[in-house]
């Protein structure tokens, strides 16, 4: 390079051009070179997908919270997890947030920090401002008012944008959509509706990637799972994996026999199956003032008690029940780093602090152990 350099100035030189132009042409053959250098990004492989959802993070650390390893030092959130086992993050996206968390900026910056530290990335894309769910699946506001036609245009557009922009592993269209999604013309009560756009965010997410990057389907709860895999297979909606949400304190159902379910659903619909979402409290304690999802001795599962151990116990068996079936790809904690941020006062902190993977001190609880 410095030859040509030389050789170039020499030559212009000759011909009589003015040095500043010379001095722009070397400068843009540097640019060149240092973007020819820049080596794509390259997911690292792996066969069995130990995740955790940590999309409250940059939230928490602008709130200047620490976090502390299992020997009590400070060090960085992503360091704990990837010294504990964790290989994927799955992040949350909305479309239009009320502040700029979990919109588009946030999530594909803190998407290119995790890939430099060697995760995977699993995008769940909720379609939505906020919060989508069994219960909530509101389309953005910046889409109110479309016509179906338009609305499916708007849906593979963003998508394929999305994922362009993130470049993720796993791509999940919509979130928790057992009850459709982008309400009310994405409602599964309105079948063709919701197939018409679930096939156009399928669509935007494989045009978007070089490869094939696996498309995953969320259904929020086992006891529809079946129909509701159906519903998918009977319309030919492409797709790789079964994702599902396994909460053990909502679902009343222990490892084993959910575990035995999602075998079963592997099998029948012929897909790898990864659990999208999961977690249990290690205590029924709390460390602020708003008021927690799960804090009753009686919303726990029978033989998995809320403490540190009933935690990594019933931990345990989720990992080693996936690994001991030929479709089971891995499994993935919601919020293990939603501690209560905001100070011990706060109504507006963590309702999930008693069942993060950190203690009320923000120190690495034996639950991390799992991931190794």
């Amino acid at each position: 390079m410095i030859r040509i350099r030389l050789l170039v100035k020499q030559t212009f030189q000759f011909m009589k051009i003015p040095l500043y132009l010379i001095l722009l042409l070397i400068l843009s053959l540097s640019g060149c070179d240092k973007k020819n250098s820049d080596p794509p990004y390259t997911p690292p492989v792996i066969s069995f997908y130990k995740g955790a959802d940590i999309s409250f993070l940059p939230e928490i650390e602008e709130a200047g919270v620490k976090f502390y390893d299992k020997s009590g030092k400070v060090a960085p959130l992503t360091e704990i997890l990837k010294s504990s086992g964790v290989n994927t993050i799955r992040l949350r996206l909305w479309h239009t947030p009320s502040t700029k968390h979990s919109g588009l900026a946030e999530v594909s910056a803190f998407a290119r920090q995790l890939k430099v530290a060697g995760f995977k990335i699993f995008l769940t894309i909720h379609y939505s401002d906020t919060w989508a769910d069994p219960g909530n699946q509101a389309k953005p506001a910046a889409w109110n008012g479309l016509s179906l036609s338009m609305l499916g245009d708007s849906v593979y557009n963003y998508t394929k944008h999305a994922v362009q922009e993130i470049d993720p592993d796993i791509i999940e269209v919509g979130n928790e959509i057992s009850n459709g999604f982008l309400w009310p013309e994405g409602k599964i009560s309105n079948q063709s509706g919701f197939i018409a756009l679930l096939k156009r965010g399928v669509q935007g997410a494989r045009d978007a990637t070089p490869d094939k990057r696996k498309i995953l389907m969320h259904c929020a709860t086992l006891d529809v799972s079946g129909w509701f895999y159906t519903i998918l297979k009977t319309n030919q909606v492409d797709y790789d994996v079964i994702g599902l949400s396994y909460y053990p304190f909502w679902t009343k159902i222990p490892p084993s026999q959910a575990i035995a379910l999602m075998d079963s659903l592997g099998s029948t619909f012929n897909k790898d199956v990864l659990i999208a979402e999961t977690a249990y409290p290690y205590t029924l304690e709390w460390n602020d003032y708003t008021n927690n999802i799960i804090g009753l001795q009686n919303q726990l599962l029978q033989g998995y008690p809320a403490t540190e151990a009933g935690q990594k116990l019933i931990l345990t068996e989720i990992r080693q029940g996936m690994e001991n079936f030929d479709k089971g790809i891995g499994f993935c904690y919601w919020a293990p780093e939603w501690v209560a941020f905001k100070g011990p006062q706060s109504t507006t902190g963590s309702s999930w602090e008693n069942m993060a993977l950190f203690d009320f001190n923000n120190k690495a609880l034996p639950g991390l152990d799992v991931f190794n």
